[in-house]
Formats: structure tokens, sequence, C-alpha cells
């Protein structure tokens, strides 16, 4: 059984538990809090630590109680509405409206289930989750909750699309004023679609039109029904929101280099400068002058 949680701005599809999901974890439960009561009266008897037996009766209420009541109200606090049978069952109890449960409500439950439970073996449990068209115990009833199965079928709708008729037109829409909750009921309502039941699906729609058509502008042609109409807003922000996007990266992009054509030479880079050329040995002592024969009178070289 499945079923929509709708709120002001919020759209909660919910598979309610079936019976066998949530008998096993309540077995599983009650398995592991008389296994921890067999466990703590072993101990007290076993280690004497209390010897007066008025003394043994009251602790043995008190931690009767705490074990009964306090369990599932810590483990459904803290853990946000499991506890180990529901964990291990894939079960959940959330508030009628889609929240978690909270620390009052975890109360109410654990109080109504030592009556429902163990006074009366789950009879009451049993009569009121058959009466009531929600699954629900007396409990539940009582703290306003649900349980509900977290291990339903995956997301298999069909993704928002333009309607073609409707293209020209939602293209001239002023969607500026659209707030982002009421854009996101209506993106669950046409992911979920065709997992509603017929009137569900027209009576559901119908509102969240209603709430979308408040925001956006021009009206929808006549005969459109809701969830054409939806997923024509819907795709028109969502192609305008990636336009905007493309602009803004293309904006900070940093301008890259275009590469240089195939030949260009690299650009030429200061040279270092040659190194100094070596020293040139010491000249030695400079060689004598030869001074030229001065000539003689005769014309002949004078003898040695």
């Amino acid at each position: 059984m499945s079923e929509v949680v709708t709120g002001d701005a919020v759209v909660v599809e919910v598979r309610v538990a079936q019976m066998p999901s949530r008998a096993l974890a309540l077995f599983i439960d009650m398995a592991v809090q008389l296994t921890v009561l067999v466990v703590a009266y072993l101990a007290l008897q076993a280690f004497s630590v209390i010897s007066d037996s008025a003394m043994f009766a009251a602790v043995s209420i008190v931690l009767t109680v705490l074990v009964l009541v306090g369990y599932p109200v810590i483990f459904e606090t803290a853990t946000r509405g499991r506890s180990l049978g529901k964990l291990a069952m894939g079960l959940r109890v959330v508030s009628d409206d889609g929240g978690p449960e909270r620390f009052r409500q975890a109360l109410f439950r654990g109080l109504a289930g030592v009556a429902e439970f163990w006074m009366f073996s789950g009879a009451p449990a049993l009569i009121s989750s058959l009466i009531s068209q929600r699954g629900k115990r007396l409990g539940d009833v009582f703290a306003g909750t649900i349980v509900i199965s977290e291990r339903g079928p995956r997301d298999t709708g069909q993704a928002i699309v333009m309607p073609p008729q409707l293209a020209s037109w939602a293209a001239r829409l002023e969607l500026s004023r659209l707030p982002e909750e009421v854009a996101g009921a209506a993106r669950q309502y046409l992911v979920r679609w065709h997992d509603l039941a017929p009137h569900v699906q027209h009576e559901m729609g119908v509102r969240i039109a209603t709430q979308v058509a408040a925001f956006v502008s021009p009206p929808a042609p006549p005969g459109v029904p809701p969830h054409a109409y939806l997923s024509a807003v819907l795709s028109e922000r969502r192609r305008r929101e990636h336009e905007r996007l493309a602009r803004r990266m293309a904006r900070h992009a940093p301008h890259a280099q275009p590469p240089a054509p195939y030949g260009t030479p690299r650009p030429s880079f200061p040279q270092a400068p040659p190194p100094p050329a070596p020293p040139h040995a010491r000249p030695g002592p400079p060689a004598p002058v030869q001074e030229p024969p001065r000539p003689s009178s005769g014309g002949f070289a004078p003898p040695d």
C-alpha cells in the first residue's frame, strides 16, 4: 500500500509497511528485550548485589519498565524512527506529515506498546491495524505516526520533458517569482505521477498546478491537464537555468591562447654571454733588432 503525504510545500511518498514485515520486526525487538531482561535478572541474582527482597522487587520493576519502554523510545529517538527490528526489516516510523519521529511520539508509542504487546499479547495492535486504512496500531494513532518501508522499488518515473504543444507558450513564461519549495513539490509529483492512483493524480495535480499558477504568468491555454502544465513549467525553468549556468561558466573561464600554426618559429630567448677567452701566454723577451749594413765606399762588404 502506497500513498502520498502532502503538506503546504512538501510532497512525500511513503510506502506503508506490510503486516508480515512489521510482525517480524516486532518479534526481533521483543526477543532483544527479553534477552536483556533475562541477562539482567541473572546478573542481579548471581552477584547478590541486592540482598533485601523488597529492594530486589523494586529494582526488578524499574528495570522491566526501562527495558520495555526505554528500549523503543531511546532507539527510535536516536535513529529517527528505527529500532533494531525495524532496521533489520527496512522499516521506519515517521510522522503523519512525513517528518521524522520526535521524542514525544516515541514515548507515546513505547507506553502504548506495553499495553498492546506485553499485557494483551498484541491483540489490540492487530485489531487496530486491520481496522485502520493505513495499518496503524493504537500507539501510532495516539502518537500521530505511521510505519513505512524504506525498501520500496526505486524511482522508475520518467524524466520531465517539455510537451511539444506547449513549447512556444512556455518560452514566454515569467518564472522569476516561482519559489523553490513549490517547484520541488511539482517535481516530486511528476516523478511519482505514474505510481499514483488516478484520482490522486488528478486531485494532487490540480492542487499543485494551482499553487504554481499563482507565481507563473501568463496562464496556461485552455484544456491543458495539470501534469502537462507542470511539465512545461519545470522543463522551461530547467532550460533557463542551464543557459544561465553556461553563460556564467563562459564568462569566468580563462581565455586560453590558441595553438600556433605548424612551422611557426618559437620565440627566441636572450642567449647567455659567451665564456671569456682563455688568457694568452706571457710574451718572451723581444728579439734583437738588426741594423741594416752600412754601405762602403767601394761597394764591397767589409771583411769579417
